[in-house]
């Protein structure tokens, strides 16, 4: 299994320098994944460098290696947001997961007005540590180069005004467009965000719609069948992913 591990800054790290990972990344990967000396290892900083190197110190809370590639990797121009309604059990989490793992840049909290989970006083700031720790482990999972950002918890007002910065495409079962065929920025394009919307069990709701859609959002639906919260997101990852020419 490859070992991808992530560290604070690697802005200094060049071919042939020796970077050190400290702490609970460097604990885990020396008593946990058993990280040897001479082993191949794979450090990031999750805004796009990736440095891959050779072992030369695995003890207690310090790993070490030197460096035999620094690759820098572009931001994608066009970014794909999740805004994720909370949503009973695991299952907003789940939808998280399985978007950072499949390439989501930037995840938004919202609480739709049919959300059972709720995040109030204490609750917004232990969520919100939750999720990010979530897209971190994810992150690593996955390899990837640029970790999506968690943001603050949004009201819906707050994610229709996001159509500011790109399209908004609401998840609808309804919906009379399909989202493999909504329009979607050049994928030569840079600077927008596309959000993709997902409410929670109980779906979006008639008041929620309508103000999406005065704000001008777009609803949009995938295929025939109604998926849970914890899928459509990722669903729709992967269709968008195709469209602009990542996958």
């Amino acid at each position: 299994m490859a070992h991808f591990y992530l560290v604070d800054d690697l802005t200094e790290a060049v071919a042939g320098s020796t970077v050190t990972v400290t702490g609970a990344e460097a604990r885990h990967a020396v008593t946990v994944s058993r990280v040897r000396v001479g082993e191949q290892l794979t450090l990031g900083d999750g805004r796009g460098t990736v440095v891959r190197g050779e072992v030369t110190e695995a003890t207690g809370d310090r790993l070490s290696l030197v460096a035999a590639t620094v690759t820098a990797h572009p931001r994608p121009g066009v970014r794909i947001a999740l805004a994720q309604a909370l949503a009973k059990g695991d299952r907003d989490e789940l939808a998280v997961q399985a978007a950072t793992e499949l390439g989501v840049d930037e995840v938004v909290p919202w609480s739709a007005s049919r959300s059972v989970s709720r995040w109030e006083g204490a609750k917004v700031a232990k969520g919100t540590s939750r999720w990010r720790a979530i897209t971190r482990e994810a992150t690593k999972q996955a390899i990837r180069p640029w970790a999506p950002e968690v943001l603050d918890l949004a009201t819906t007002k707050q994610l229709a005004a996001r159509t500011a910065l790109g399209p908004v495409l609401v998840l609808e079962p309804t919906a009379d467009r399909a989202l493999s065929a909504v329009d979607l920025p050049p994928e030569g394009g840079a600077g927008s965000v596309v959000t993709v919307v997902v409410g929670p069990e109980g779906g979006v709701s008639t008041a929620e719609l309508a103000l999406f859609v005065d704000a001008g959002a777009t609803l949009a639906r995938l295929g025939d069948s109604v998926l849970r919260t914890s899928t459509a997101g990722p669903a729709a990852l992967a269709v968008l992913s195709v469209r602009l020419g990542r996958w």
